[in-house]
Formats: structure tokens, C-alpha cells, sequence
């Protein structure tokens, strides 16, 4: 089972989708415990991404998500562009050269980019940020490597998991970002920024399953 470069390709063309459609629902989100621009922001950067991905159509993974990553840094203000990027441009790294990936390349380009977030903004896990997502989906990323899940399967679990990760983060104080600065009163709010990296897992799910259906 691999993961192809057309299913990255779409992958970013369902993350364009994907974050057009809740713009308002991530500004609302953000309106509560930022400064209510996560939703136009990462609707401005994928609109780019989208725009730039003709150019990329046919080339190696690791050229596509370096393109995705200096887009969304050049394009998305506040601190989503500096953190989504780096997750593209490490995640490229690991997929440099490559029209396709196994799952376990895969998982460890994910990882790479996880952790480029990490070292960014010195996140741990309950924090109340992206990381409340990416570091359970990679857990069971890891765990279902060893099971030898259908590829849909695999992914439609990530994307579960990443969906109740971020609604995990609801009773959660904010410790880094903007919100922190609220403390007690970032609880009982879903974070911005994990929303997004569910919706992440969400439209990679749906990639995999538009190429292998």
C-alpha cells in the first residue's frame, strides 16, 4: 500500500475544499479565544496552495509539500502560517524525490512535520493546540502500522481520531498562543488551530479513499 503523489494532490485540493466551507466556523472558534482571523487565514493560504498546485501537478512528493509549506508561510498571517508551514517543509524532507511513499515513509513524514511544529512553538500535548491532534493521530498511525490495516480503514480511523481529538481540547486551559493569555477562560472552547489539523486528517482520508475506491 502506498501513498501517491496523486493522493497528496488531492489530498491539497480537498484541503482547499475543505477549509473554504468552514471559514466562518474556524472564525467563529477563533473569536472566542484569538483574534477571529484562523478561518480567513487558513482560507487565504490554501486558496494559494490551490493556485500553485498546476505547477506541481507531476512532480515528486517532497516538491509538492515543500510548495504547499512556503506558500502557506509567505500567505497565512499569525502564527498558523509559520506553524503549517513547517509542517509541510519538514514533511517534505522525508518525501524528497519520492512519487510515492509507504505507509511507514509516510507516517515518518508526518512525524517529521510534527515535530518541525513542536520544536517551533515548545507545544506539549494538552496545551490546547495543534499538537492535541497531530501527537494522538501519529500514536495510532504507529499502532496501525503493525496491523496491517486496509489503507481506507487506516485513514478513516486517523481522521476519527483526529475529529475527537480537537473536541478533546474544549475543557482544556490554553498554555501557549494567543489563548494562553486567557487562561481559565479558554476553557469550554474548542481550539482553532487543532480544528484545522483535524480537518487535515479529514480531507487525507477522503484523498485516500477517492484513489483506492
Amino acid at each position: 500500500m502506498q501513498v501517491t503523489n496523486h493522493v497528496i494532490y488531492q489530498w491539497l485540493i480537498n484541503c482547499h475544499q475543505i477549509f473554504d466551507v468552514q471559514q466562518q466556523y474556524l472564525t467563529q472558534l477563533d473569536r472566542e479565544i484569538g483574534d477571529a482571523d484562523h478561518g480567513l487565514n487558513m482560507q487565504r493560504g490554501f486558496n494559494s496552495v490551490f493556485e500553485k498546485l498546476p505547477e506541481v501537478a507531476n512532480k515528486d512528493i517532497g516538491t509538492i509539500l515543500k510548495t504547499v509549506g512556503m506558500t502557506l508561510l509567505s500567505k497565512v498571517g499569525g502564527a498558523s502560517g509559520p506553524l503549517f508551514g513547517t509542517f509541510f517543509l519538514k514533511a517534505a524532507q522525508v518525501a524528497q524525490n519520492k512519487q510515492s511513499l509507504t505507509l511507514e515513509e509516510f507516517y515518518h513524514a508526518l512525524k517529521a512535520g510534527a515535530d518541525g511544529i513542536v520544536a517551533r512553538g515548545h507545544a506539549e500535548l494538552g496545551d490546547k493546540t495543534i499538537c492535541d491532534v497531530l501527537m494522538p493521530v501519529l500514536s495510532d498511525y504507529q499502532l496501525a502500522l503493525n496491523q496491517h490495516e486496509n489503507i481506507i480503514a487506516l485513514f478513516q480511523n486517523l481522521a476519527s481520531v483526529a475529529a475527537k481529538a480537537a473536541e478533546a481540547t474544549i475543557p482544556l486551559i490554553a498554555k501557549k498562543g494567543r489563548a494562553s493569555y486567557l487562561q481559565e477562560r479558554s476553557i469550554g472552547h474548542q481550539d482553532p488551530g487543532a480544528t484545522s489539523t483535524s480537518y487535515l486528517f479529514k480531507a487525507l482520508a477522503e484523498a485516500v479513499e477517492q484513489e483506492n475506491d
